[in-house]
Protein backbone atom coordinates (compact mmCIF):
# COMPACT_ATOMS: atom_id res chain seq x y z
CA UNK A 1 0.00 0.00 0.00
CA UNK A 2 1.59 3.62 -1.04
CA UNK A 3 1.83 6.27 1.03
CA UNK A 4 -1.67 8.46 0.89
CA UNK A 5 -1.59 12.00 0.05
CA UNK A 6 -1.40 14.64 1.87
CA UNK A 7 -4.40 16.75 1.58
CA UNK A 8 -4.67 20.27 3.09
CA UNK A 9 -8.68 20.45 3.39
CA UNK A 10 -9.74 22.59 6.30
CA UNK A 11 -6.35 23.87 7.09
CA UNK A 12 -5.37 27.91 6.99
CA UNK A 13 -2.91 28.32 4.43
CA UNK A 14 -0.64 30.80 5.85
CA UNK A 15 1.52 32.98 2.87
CA UNK A 16 5.10 33.17 4.10
CA UNK A 17 6.97 36.47 4.38
CA UNK A 18 9.26 37.13 0.98
CA UNK A 19 6.50 34.82 -0.91
CA UNK A 20 6.82 35.34 -4.39
CA UNK A 21 3.63 36.43 -5.32
CA UNK A 22 3.02 40.08 -4.22
CA UNK A 23 -1.43 39.09 -4.65
CA UNK A 24 -1.01 36.80 -1.61
CA UNK A 25 1.21 38.63 0.82
CA UNK A 26 0.45 38.06 4.69
CA UNK A 27 -2.43 35.75 3.30
CA UNK A 28 -4.90 33.52 4.72
CA UNK A 29 -6.72 30.84 2.77
CA UNK A 30 -8.84 28.73 4.26
CA UNK A 31 -8.50 25.36 1.95
CA UNK A 32 -11.98 24.20 1.68
CA UNK A 33 -11.03 21.73 -1.05
CA UNK A 34 -8.15 19.93 -1.60
CA UNK A 35 -7.81 16.50 -3.87
CA UNK A 36 -6.37 14.47 -6.38
CA UNK A 37 -7.91 17.29 -8.72
CA UNK A 38 -6.54 20.67 -7.27
CA UNK A 39 -7.76 22.69 -4.48
CA UNK A 40 -9.85 25.54 -3.90
CA UNK A 41 -9.54 28.19 -1.06
CA UNK A 42 -11.16 31.07 0.35
CA UNK A 43 -9.26 34.22 1.49
CA UNK A 44 -10.17 35.52 4.82
CA UNK A 45 -6.80 37.53 5.33
CA UNK A 46 -8.09 40.66 3.39
CA UNK A 47 -11.01 43.00 3.16
CA UNK A 48 -12.37 44.40 -0.20
CA UNK A 49 -11.66 48.19 -0.49
CA UNK A 50 -15.09 50.03 -1.34
CA UNK A 51 -17.80 47.18 -0.89
CA UNK A 52 -19.96 45.92 2.03
CA UNK A 53 -22.14 43.30 2.70
CA UNK A 54 -24.89 45.34 2.57
CA UNK A 55 -23.85 47.02 -0.44
CA UNK A 56 -23.05 43.62 -2.20
CA UNK A 57 -26.66 42.44 -1.19
CA UNK A 58 -28.17 45.71 -3.01
CA UNK A 59 -26.57 44.97 -5.77
CA UNK A 60 -27.70 41.93 -6.41
CA UNK A 61 -31.20 43.02 -5.59
CA UNK A 62 -31.94 41.62 -2.68
CA UNK A 63 -33.16 43.94 0.17
CA UNK A 64 -30.38 43.67 3.15
CA UNK A 65 -32.71 43.39 5.72
CA UNK A 66 -31.30 42.42 9.28
CA UNK A 67 -28.16 41.82 7.43
CA UNK A 68 -25.07 43.42 8.86
CA UNK A 69 -22.65 46.07 7.22
CA UNK A 70 -19.62 44.28 7.62
CA UNK A 71 -16.74 43.52 5.22
CA UNK A 72 -16.72 41.55 2.00
CA UNK A 73 -12.91 39.53 2.31
CA UNK A 74 -10.55 39.46 -1.43
CA UNK A 75 -11.22 35.44 -1.83
CA UNK A 76 -8.73 35.21 -4.36
CA UNK A 77 -7.67 36.28 -7.65
CA UNK A 78 -10.10 33.75 -9.56
CA UNK A 79 -13.31 34.57 -10.56
CA UNK A 80 -13.22 37.85 -8.30
CA UNK A 81 -16.86 38.68 -8.98
CA UNK A 82 -18.19 35.08 -7.73
CA UNK A 83 -18.83 34.94 -4.12
CA UNK A 84 -18.85 32.85 -1.34
CA UNK A 85 -19.81 32.97 2.41
CA UNK A 86 -17.70 30.48 5.06
CA UNK A 87 -20.29 29.50 7.55
CA UNK A 88 -21.24 28.14 11.12
CA UNK A 89 -22.61 24.34 10.18
CA UNK A 90 -26.08 25.72 11.69
CA UNK A 91 -27.07 26.69 8.56
CA UNK A 92 -27.21 24.40 4.83
CA UNK A 93 -28.07 24.81 1.67
CA UNK A 94 -28.85 22.20 -1.15
CA UNK A 95 -24.90 23.09 -2.34
CA UNK A 96 -23.35 24.14 0.92
CA UNK A 97 -20.14 21.89 1.26
CA UNK A 98 -19.01 20.66 4.80
CA UNK A 99 -15.21 21.28 5.18
CA UNK A 100 -13.39 18.54 7.87
CA UNK A 101 -10.61 19.73 9.79
CA UNK A 102 -8.65 17.05 11.65
CA UNK A 103 -11.09 17.76 14.84
CA UNK A 104 -14.30 16.91 12.69
CA UNK A 105 -16.10 19.63 11.57
CA UNK A 106 -15.12 23.12 10.99
CA UNK A 107 -17.23 25.31 9.17
CA UNK A 108 -19.14 24.66 5.34
CA UNK A 109 -18.74 27.02 2.46
CA UNK A 110 -21.71 28.05 0.52
CA UNK A 111 -21.89 30.03 -3.02
CA UNK A 112 -25.14 30.14 -3.97
CA UNK A 113 -27.90 33.05 -3.32
CA UNK A 114 -30.40 31.29 -1.16
CA UNK A 115 -27.70 32.00 1.52
CA UNK A 116 -27.66 35.83 0.99
CA UNK A 117 -31.38 35.71 0.97
CA UNK A 118 -31.10 33.50 3.91
CA UNK A 119 -28.72 36.08 6.04
CA UNK A 120 -30.47 39.40 5.04
CA UNK A 121 -34.05 37.39 6.20
CA UNK A 122 -32.11 36.58 9.68
CA UNK A 123 -32.60 33.03 8.70
CA UNK A 124 -28.89 32.39 8.03
CA UNK A 125 -26.28 30.38 9.85
CA UNK A 126 -25.38 32.21 12.95
CA UNK A 127 -21.43 32.72 12.74
CA UNK A 128 -20.55 33.77 8.52
CA UNK A 129 -17.44 35.50 6.64
CA UNK A 130 -18.58 37.01 2.82
CA UNK A 131 -15.69 36.86 0.09
CA UNK A 132 -15.80 38.00 -3.34
CA UNK A 133 -12.98 35.33 -5.90
CA UNK A 134 -11.03 32.06 -4.51
CA UNK A 135 -7.78 31.06 -4.96
CA UNK A 136 -7.07 27.76 -6.93
CA UNK A 137 -4.90 25.34 -7.64
CA UNK A 138 -4.67 22.52 -10.62
CA UNK A 139 -3.89 19.00 -10.08
CA UNK A 140 -0.32 18.77 -7.97
CA UNK A 141 -0.32 22.29 -8.20
CA UNK A 142 -0.65 23.35 -4.59
CA UNK A 143 1.59 19.90 -3.33
CA UNK A 144 4.48 21.18 -5.86
CA UNK A 145 3.85 24.88 -3.98
CA UNK A 146 4.10 22.97 -0.43
CA UNK A 147 7.60 21.83 -1.35
CA UNK A 148 8.85 25.25 -1.49
CA UNK A 149 9.18 28.85 0.63
CA UNK A 150 5.96 30.00 0.01
CA UNK A 151 3.14 28.85 2.16
CA UNK A 152 2.71 26.87 5.63
CA UNK A 153 -0.24 25.19 6.48
CA UNK A 154 -1.99 26.12 10.41
CA UNK A 155 -4.51 23.84 12.11
CA UNK A 156 -7.62 25.59 11.38
CA UNK A 157 -10.00 26.64 14.52
CA UNK A 158 -13.23 28.71 14.63
CA UNK A 159 -11.90 31.07 16.89
CA UNK A 160 -9.54 32.54 14.42
CA UNK A 161 -12.16 32.16 11.46
CA UNK A 162 -14.69 33.83 12.88
CA UNK A 163 -14.06 35.81 16.03
CA UNK A 164 -10.45 37.23 14.89
CA UNK A 165 -10.21 40.64 13.22
CA UNK A 166 -9.19 40.24 9.68
CA UNK A 167 -6.11 41.84 10.28
CA UNK A 168 -4.90 39.77 12.54
CA UNK A 169 -5.59 36.51 11.91
CA UNK A 170 -2.64 35.89 9.84
CA UNK A 171 -0.44 36.60 12.89
CA UNK A 172 -2.63 34.72 15.25
CA UNK A 173 -2.99 31.63 12.99
CA UNK A 174 0.92 31.39 13.64
CA UNK A 175 1.34 31.93 17.25
CA UNK A 176 -1.84 29.08 17.51
CA UNK A 177 0.91 26.92 16.02
CA UNK A 178 3.68 28.13 18.45
CA UNK A 179 5.38 30.50 15.71
CA UNK A 180 6.68 34.24 16.01
CA UNK A 181 5.51 35.63 13.18
CA UNK A 182 8.22 38.50 13.44
CA UNK A 183 10.57 35.97 13.77
CA UNK A 184 10.04 34.58 10.37
CA UNK A 185 12.64 35.36 7.72
CA UNK A 186 12.00 35.82 3.65
CA UNK A 187 14.11 33.22 2.36
CA UNK A 188 14.86 29.41 3.30
CA UNK A 189 18.19 27.75 3.98
CA UNK A 190 19.70 24.59 2.96
CA UNK A 191 21.07 21.97 5.23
Amino acid sequence: MGDQPNFLSGKLLLAMPGMSDPRFERAVIMICIHDENGAIGIGVGHKRAGITFRGLLRQLEIEPGEAPDCAVHHGGPVEPGRGFILHSTDWGGQDSVQVNSENGNVFAMTGTIDILKAIAEGKGPSRWIAALGYAGWGDGQLEGEMTRHGWFAAKSNSKILFDTATDERWAAAFKAEGIDPRLLTSETGVA
